[in-house]
């Protein structure tokens, strides 16, 4: 009875069991003792209580080691024991069957507290709690459940004791974390010494958020209001009761000779007239305490006082408020089950969110709510300027970082800072508090998780194996679209067709008589004519019903054949050289991998590569190179700079065998760091919008392939030789026999035509001037003979020549 809890607390049991007395005509005595918080003394003063008075029922116990010392001297003498201390845990109740918990619970407390948080989408919180024997260690449970199914973690539990001269060494410590947001469950004295420290700290400013529950907030109306100045911006809980009806009115005028009822006074009031009421129907029924406790329906002054399972069953409604200069407002009210409302009555409407009653004053009185937290900058691996003498960022991640800060619910200030290292080596540096977040093309991988968290993947997952493409130089493609068993058939049946035909048409057409082999040559060119043109000169409709199937049948072949032709023209010609890395591994080949990035130790952990087969590069033209030099057969990239390297090598190399599971790229941030889901939730804004698409889009698109298509797009003289061989050697067979034809005709002339010269040569020689006309006359004859048989043989040999 030395606090002010204590003496609210028997002030209001007397004004209770008096106006019991009056209205019932029954008369209950109240015996108080001061235990003046000494366990020994309180144990002592509850056996003098039971042996001396005979108190049929004690009640008024507020710290855990009272109620279990004392309750185990009740339980020997079978009287209930009434606590009001509002955490009592369940195994206590199990072990002393005569307890029974007066007060309300807190867990419907810590639930509005976290609906609070979730409010701002604040998602971490420092607990503070006194380290006194009262409920503050039992509440811990309470709140834990009260998180458990939400997004809210705890990020720091502090204790702190009464008699502690300073906390600003614990402050400190907290100050340094990036949470800025704290729950405070202590008495009012222990209170306001930790918020005096807080603001000698400077954590009584702009960017921290301070919440208190009902130990604090129940009492503010005792406050000085100079003690106000120090807690501005201060959210408190604080309990709630009806003050409309006339009992609480009737209560409180005759309390207010003393003070202002606050809700350990209201609390008292109800838990002494519920036992005088049970004392009395006990007298009436013979029934056990305890048992009648159990049974009876609701009363008190609040109207909702009853108990289940001896537990009191209280409103789950909560008041909220907001420290302003000198004063404190009452902001509005949190109920279980519908949320926050400005009033409490049967017109009022519910909201999920805090936001919705109104502007809140902050610590250094800000209208905006806080962040929550605090973070200072942002590192990122990029390239250094020797030119310039200075660091150049930018960059897919870093375009990406902008963007998704600017959907942040808070402003948050950054600056970039350079690291030469590993990969592994900069997420470490996150968990030893040297930088406050990674930006760059960082690998999301469980190892990492040890040392830093991951926002989701803003990229695509996997890891993808890169090949050449097969060049394909084959001298009888113009063969592959057909098997073997296809041509045998085509040529068998056009044979077959043809010499149906040459059956029908041989006595209508004179081409088919005449010796064997101008017939066979007359019956090939016949069965082309009329297989491929459409001149209608067939002589039988037997003719034309075969030639019209015939044709028929090689439209659908020759399309068929054009179609599978084309197609081995184009899509196999991108087809991969390897079609899985098994065959490499079982081959020994070596294969290639970026520098520094986690994909060599997956090679060899996971896909069973040989670490001396292993070749690490730096850029996209390494690896470009060392496949066209055949300094690996394969290079194993991640999924976004798999499409950076193709967009640039877009003609001689292919993505082949299935995708590697892979966590891809995701930013850095510290273990329970309160941004993690909201940066989560920003780059998924960023994705849905179509930044991230067009952020993409502008990257890749500014890489063009580095190759010809001209020459992979044109079909070359190495596929088609064959058809040109043909063509030649038959066109060459051609002319030459014409050649041969030619000179045994041109030996046939010469010789008819020798005789004839040679007299004429010999006829001049012998006496030129005198016998030149006798000459002519005489040889005249023979020569005219001579040319008719040379005109003969010309006619006969080529008659074209004639």
């Amino acid at each position: 009875m030395t606090t002010r809890a204590g003496k609210e607390a028997r002030v209001a049991m007397e004004i209770a069991l008096d106006e019991f007395s009056t209205k019932t005509m029954q008369n209950v005595t109240l015996y108080t003792r001061n235990s003046n918080g000494n366990l020994i003394r309180a144990i002592r003063e509850a056996t003098k209580l039971i042996n001396t008075h005979k108190v049929e029922a004690i009640l008024g116990l507020q710290t855990l080691e009272e109620v279990l010392s004392v309750g185990e001297i009740a339980v020997e003498a079978q009287i209930p024991t009434f606590s009001l201390l509002d955490s009592v845990p369940q195994w206590a109740l199990d072990r002393l069957p005569f307890l029974v918990q007066a007060s309300p619970s807190q867990f419907a407390q810590m639930k509005a507290f976290v609906s609070i948080l979730e409010s701002f989408e604040w998602n971490h919180f420092n607990f503070i709690y006194e380290d006194i024997h009262s409920s503050s260690t039992q509440v811990i449970p309470q709140l834990m459940d009260a998180i458990k199914e939400t997004n809210v973690e705890m990020s720091n539990i502090v204790k702190i004791s009464p008699s502690s001269s300073s906390y600003l060494e614990e402050l400190e410590r907290m100050n340094i974390e990036q949470c800025r947001v704290f729950l405070v469950h202590a008495s009012l004295e222990t209170g306001i010494r930790l918020f005096q420290n807080a603001k000698t700290a400077g954590m009584m400013d702009k960017g921290y958020v301070w919440i208190t529950t009902n130990l604090i907030t129940d009492l503010l109306h005792t406050v000085n209001p100079s003690t106000f100045t120090i807690m501005e911006g201060v959210v408190g809980l604080g309990s709630f009761f009806p003050e409309t009806s006339s009992r609480f009115h009737d209560f409180s005028k005759r309390f207010q000779k003393s003070n202002m009822p606050g809700i350990i006074a209201v609390q008292s009031y109800d838990a002494a007239w519920f036992v005088a009421l049970a004392l009395s129907r006990q007298s009436a029924s013979g029934q056990k305490l305890i048992d009648i406790v159990s049974s009876m329906p609701s009363v008190g002054i609040t109207g909702e006082v009853q108990f289940i399972n001896r537990k009191s069953i209280a409103s789950r409604t909560f008041q909220i408020i907001n420290v302003i200069g000198k004063y404190y407002r009452e902001v509005g009210f949190w109920s279980e089950g519908l949320g926050f409302s400005e009033v409490i009555n049967e017109r009022a409407s519910y909201d999920a969110s805090l936001k919705s009653l109104g502007h809140i004053y902050w610590p250094g009185r800000p209208l905006d709510p806080p962040g929550g937290w605090a973070i200072s900058s942002n590192p990122l691996r990029v390239d250094y300027d020797d030119r310039n003498r200075n660091f150049s960022f930018g960059g897919y991640s870093i375009e990406l970082f902008k963007e998704t800060v600017k959907q942040l619910p808070y402003p948050l200030p950054y600056e970039f800072y350079p690291f030469n290292g590993s990969y592994d080596d900069l997420v470490e540096q996150v968990y030893l508090k040297k930088f406050d977040a990674v930006v760059g093309d960082v690998s999301v991988i469980s190892r990492r998780y040890q040392y830093a968290e991951f926002t989701h993947p803003y990229t695509e997952t996997g890891l993808m194996m890169i090949v050449p493409v097969i060049s394909y130089q084959e001298e009888w493609l113009l063969l592959k679209p057909f098997t073997l068993s296809m041509w045998a058939a085509t040529i068998f049946f056009y044979i077959y067709n043809g010499f149906v035909v040459w059956l029908l048409e041989r006595e209508h057409v004179n081409e088919l008589h005449g010796s064997t082999l101008r017939r066979t040559c007359n019956f090939i060119n016949s069965v082309i004519r009329r297989f491929f043109t459409t001149n209608g000169d067939e002589d039988s409709n037997l003719t034309r019903m075969t030639t019209v199937a015939w044709l028929f049948a090689a439209i659908i072949i020759g399309q068929c054949y054009t179609a599978s032709l084309t197609s081995m023209l184009t899509v196999r010609r991108l087809a991969p050289k390897v079609n899985d890395y098994e065959t490499l591994k079982n081959s020994n080949a070596v294969v290639g991998h970026g520098e520094g990035a986690h994909v060599a130790s997956y090679l060899v952990d996971v896909l069973g590569f040989k670490n001396e087969n292993l070749r690490s590069f730096m850029s996209p033209k390494e690896y470009a190179d060392a496949l066209q030099s055949k300094e690996i057969s394969a290079v194993f990239l991640e999924a976004p700079f798999t499409k950076l390297f193709l967009a640039k090598y877009c003609k001689s190399f292919i993505k082949a065998g299935p995708t590697f599971n892979e966590g891809g790229f995701g930013f850095v941030l510290p273990k329970g760091s309160p941004m993690l889901r909201d940066f989560t939730k920003a780059l998924l804004n960023v994705s849905e919008s179509g930044t991230l698409k067009r952020i993409e889009k502008m990257m890749l698109g500014s890489e063009q392939c580095v190759e010809e298509s001209a020459n992979d797009e044109s079909l070359g003289f190495d596929s088609f030789w064959p058809l040109f061989l043909l063509t030649g050697v038959t066109s060459t067979i051609a002319l030459a026999i014409h050649d041969i034809r030619f000179l045994i005709l041109l030996r046939d002339v010469m010789m008819n035509i020798a005789p004839a010269i040679h007299g004429i040569l010999q006829y001049f020689r012998d006496d030129p001037t005198r016998h030149a006309q006798m000459a002519v006359d005489h040889r005249r004859p023979q020569m005219a003979v001579d040319h008719r048989h040379l005109q003969m043989a010309v006619d006969r040999r080529h008659p074209h020549l004639g």
